[in-house]
């Protein structure tokens, strides 16, 4: 067993691509066969696997989630902000998590897989990721 915690960087309403931090910590881990369980600790940002190669597929994912969940509506929580409960909400359609199998030491992630933390905040933030990697 293995486990690592990633303090990443994010920009605000944005996809930060961890897919190469990730392969690094289970490539240290030394585990050929096992599972990479990822844990983002918030909840006003989230985790996808999504489309690596072609950026627009992030763009419309950004604005379909965006007219989905507007900030302009009359929400009731607002104590950081008004970007503050449709963050929430956004996190709440998608996962703090994912598991990930691992072969050959390296992910099982399909050709065009990227692991990415997706900001739902307006500005940037420090967020932790824990990496627990099992065989």
């Amino acid at each position: 067993m293995h486990q690592h915690i990633l303090r990443l960087s994010t920009a605000g309403k944005s996809f930060t691509n961890i897919t190469a931090k990730v392969e690094a910590i289970v490539a240290q881990s030394g585990v050929e066969t096992g599972l990479c369980n990822l844990f983002l600790r918030h909840t006003s940002a989230s985790l996808v696997i999504q489309e690596n190669a072609d950026p627009d597929v992030l763009q419309d994912l950004a604005n379909f989630m965006a007219k989905l969940v507007p900030e302009s509506a009359n929400y009731i929580h607002n104590a950081e902000g008004a970007d503050d409960m449709p963050a929430h909400i956004r996190t709440a359609l998608t996962h703090t998590s994912e598991q990930i199998p691992i072969s050959r030491g390296q992910l099982l992630l399909g050709t065009w897989q990227g692991i990415y933390i997706w900001e739902h905040r307006q500005r940037s933030h420090i967020r932790e990721l824990v990496v627990h990697i099992s065989e």
